[in-house]
């Protein structure tokens, strides 16, 4: 049997970190991930090795996490990186990873990994955006604009493939069971010690679809339609 690879993909303050933590304490391996951050009260969960070559990816690239380029161009060298840091993870029957950037860069994964498969998230356009001003400072329409840039594209790659999607919107006892469900249907185990979420992981103020513009609008909507498995 081979290596099965999972990739967490969603926007930056889309519950990533959280649905990370959550598959990791059902089974998932992350190998060495951050654990403490700032802004995180439980860490991002992010393998810092691919953080920092998305990173360089999108700047050679001539963009930013916060500045998506047209095209994403991969030299030799962020080739070579990118296989060292899947030989890093050795012969784990399976393992995942989880950056926000993903979206901007997946498609050089799948060239190593032609088998990746993915599960998502997402989050209310304003929730995002809230955050990242809170964060990030700039302006809530910039960070709408930015949350439809993401989320395009996530929603491009799951009707392409077809993987489950969880809104980190749902209340606290139906987003652990969401959660719980996915695990399972992934093949991991039951979280241990509780599993991973808390209430005091994410805002739960509640936002209104009307508030922000019509792309936005309809992208959520869309999103909406299937949140995983249930």
């Amino acid at each position: 049997m081979g290596t099965e690879v999972i990739c967490i993909l969603g926007m930056h303050r889309s519950g990533t970190s959280c649905l990370a933590g959550s598959l990791q304490a059902s089974g998932l391996h992350l190998g060495d991930v951050i654990t403490e951050a700032r802004h995180n009260l439980k860490g991002n969960r992010e393998n810092k090795r691919i953080m920092d070559l998305h990173e360089d990816v999108l700047k050679a690239s001539g963009g930013a996490w916060d500045d998506p380029p047209d095209e994403v161009e991969w030299s030799a060298e962020h080739i070579e990186r990118r296989r060292e840091i899947i030989r890093s993870y050795g012969d784990v029957a399976r393992w995942g990873f989880k950056d926000p950037r993903t979206l901007l860069t997946l498609e050089g994964w799948r060239e190593d990994l032609p088998g990746l498969s993915f599960v998502g998230t997402f989050r209310h356009p304003l929730g995002v955006a809230e955050s990242l001003k809170r964060r990030n400072g700039g302006s809530v329409e910039r960070w709408v604009e930015l949350w439809i840039q993401y989320n395009r594209i996530l929603l491009d790659y799951r009707r392409r493939f077809g993987f489950p999607t969880i809104s980190f919107d749902l209340d606290d006892e139906e987003y652990r069971a969401k959660v719980a469900t996915l695990a399972i249907a992934l093949k991991l185990g039951r979280a241990k010690d509780g599993g991973f979420f808390e209430p005091r992981l994410r805002h739960s103020e509640r936002y209104r679809v009307a508030d922000v513009p019509e792309a936005a609008r309809a992208l959520y909507r869309e999103l909406r339609a299937d949140v995983g498995p249930s």
